[in-house]
């Protein structure tokens, strides 16, 4: 079915929709079919996507966000068929790697957007535990015909003292986006919206600031202006010591993640070198003496 079918028919089945006979313009999306409608974003969820995302998490996490200014105004949220439709934000820029790089204060306005939402106090239905969610894709993929990156058990097991050191002196959990692909936020150049709250969930912190942190592919001064910009000044030691630990362990994590969509034949991107890249990377962050010296600073608390 060609993709302007898949969104024609889920016009047809949201009431809001009802009648409309406009264009329909193909935005995006990895693994989920994105369109604008008019005024609407349109989201029409990938294939297989039932098998890892709570739809009903998200549709409430989407709603929170949007109330605390974060995310855009939810107009309808179908948690059976995951299809979703959001207020169109007009004059934002889709970000990327290279317009975090090029867009005076974007690395700084998605701090801000973290500090917003982390401090907003409003409570997400699940619980994003990293750990757990490794167990989960790997039983997942033990289902699929498809390897996993050489060494991925062993850099697993070396992870047991990342784990140690976050749980010795857990920060309290908050509301976070937990996926911060690049894709998932817009700048209108005076605010950052945060977009796809597939995979939130109450978590550490310093998870978002992390993950970001790699998918963007911060410089050190990148890194910094979203670090200054979302604490008002410089973090605790082990505060920065948990940014350093998620931007590998995100990467174990999300190795996992491109291993499903390649056993699931989504044709978005190479998953098979998608995944296989975050691995490498997730190996050498580990094998970098910063690494060893936060996962310290964690542990002292």
């Amino acid at each position: 079915m060609s993709e302007e079918r898949q969104a024609l028919d889920a016009i047809a089945k949201i009431p809001l929709l009802e009648g409309y006979d406009g264009p329909v313009e193909r935005l995006g999306g990895l693994t989920n079919l994105v369109f604008r409608v008019r005024d609407w974003c349109l989201r029409v969820p990938g294939r297989g996507t039932e098998e890892y995302i709570d739809r009903g998490n998200e549709a409430v996490a989407a709603r929170e966000a949007a109330r605390v200014g974060v995310g855009p105004e939810v107009f309808h949220a179908d948690a059976a068929s995951g299809l979703m439709v959001t207020r169109f934000i007009p004059g934002a820029t889709t970000m990327t790697p290279e317009g975090f790089k090029s867009v005076a204060g974007a690395p700084a306005r998605a701090g801000e957007a973290f500090r917003r939402l982390h401090g907003s106090g409003v409570v997400f239905p699940a619980r994003f535990e990293l750990f757990q969610m490794i167990d989960d894709y790997l039983a997942v993929l033990s289902t699929k015909d498809v390897a996993l990156p050489e060494g991925y058990h062993e850099g697993l097991r070396e992870a047991e003292t990342v784990r140690a050191a976050l749980a010795a002196h857990p920060l309290p959990v908050v509301a976070c986006h937990c996926d911060p692909l690049c894709e998932n936020f817009l700048d209108t150049g005076d605010r950052m919206w945060i977009v796809d709250w597939e995979y939130s969930g109450m978590n550490d912190p310093m998870w978002d600031l992390g993950d970001l942190s790699v998918e963007a592919e911060f410089d050190r001064e990148q890194e910094e202006a979203m670090i200054r910009a979302y604490f008002g000044g410089e973090p605790k030691p082990a505060e920065r010591g948990r940014i350093v630990i998620y931007k590998a362990m995100c990467d174990l994590l999300w190795t996992l993640w491109g291993l499903i969509q390649l056993a699931n034949g989504n044709p978005a991107a190479d998953f098979r070198a998608y995944a296989d890249g975050r691995f490498a990377r997730c190996r050498a962050l580990m094998a970098d003496p910063v690494f060893a010296a936060s996962v310290a600073a964690v542990a002292k608390g």
